[in-house]
């Protein structure tokens, strides 16, 4: 299986790079059950082309799930398209045993990723090492100056402890639903629970963390 798309070529013939949340593919098409299930079938049957499919497919939600989870950080030797390739080349090590049982597939994926995600963390959490960067050999563009670069950061650590604060499913949801891009449906089926319930409790989630920021004085 080859990494994680990185670069597209845009129309001019440049290349687009996709190395943050920002700028990377958003899943295209549906991917709740009705539309998953045959694929999912005929790749667990072993067929290539539903294989090739189902991973093109897959890929970019594994992608934007993991580097919204890392926060856009690489955690010790383990970056987030590291740990999505992972996920990919475990979800299809799991296709041939894979059994319908009412579920959706999105919700073996999904647990693959977490669980991916927890293995990094962890692993970082044994590695106190810290490496100390370069200096960059070109000068910073505009607009990326140290100090700008300082206080774009000092916000993400600042909004990802605020996340951090929340129980985890509604920090699983806000992930899914915000960075991933998926509907209520395609939330749901992955974390095994109602869309009535992922509208209601992302409400509550958005909510809460309006009133932090505001404590937070942003």
């Amino acid at each position: 299986m080859t990494a994680p798309t990185r670069t597209a070529q845009q129309s001019d013939g440049s290349d687009r790079d996709y190395r943050t949340l920002e700028s990377s593919p958003r899943p295209s098409g549906r991917l709740t059950k009705e539309d998953l299930d045959p694929l999912v079938k005929d790749a667990g049957e072993g067929n290539p082309a539903a294989v090739h499919t189902l991973l093109k497919m897959i890929e970019p939600v594994v992608v934007r799930y993991c580097r919204a989870r890392m926060g856009g950080r690489d955690l010790s030797y383990l970056s987030a398209d590291d740990v999505a390739q992972e996920v990919c080349l475990a979800v299809l090590k799991a296709l041939p045993d894979y059994q319908d049982r009412g579920g959706s597939f999105l919700y073996l994926v999904h647990a693959i990723a977490a669980n991916k995600v927890a293995d990094a963390y962890r692993a970082v959490a044994r590695d106190r090492s810290e490496p100390v960067p370069e200096l960059p050999e070109r000068p910073l563009v505009a607009g990326n100056e140290p100090e700008s670069h300082a206080l774009h950061l000092d916000l993400g650590a600042r909004l990802g402890r605020l996340l951090a604060s929340l129980p985890r499913v509604q920090q699983e949801i806000l992930t899914l639903r915000i960075a991933v891009g998926f509907s209520a449906q395609e939330t749901a089926e992955a974390l095994g629970i109602s869309a009535g319930n992922v509208r209601v409790t992302q409400h509550r989630a958005l909510t809460r963390l309006r009133g932090m920021i505001r404590d937070e004085e942003f």
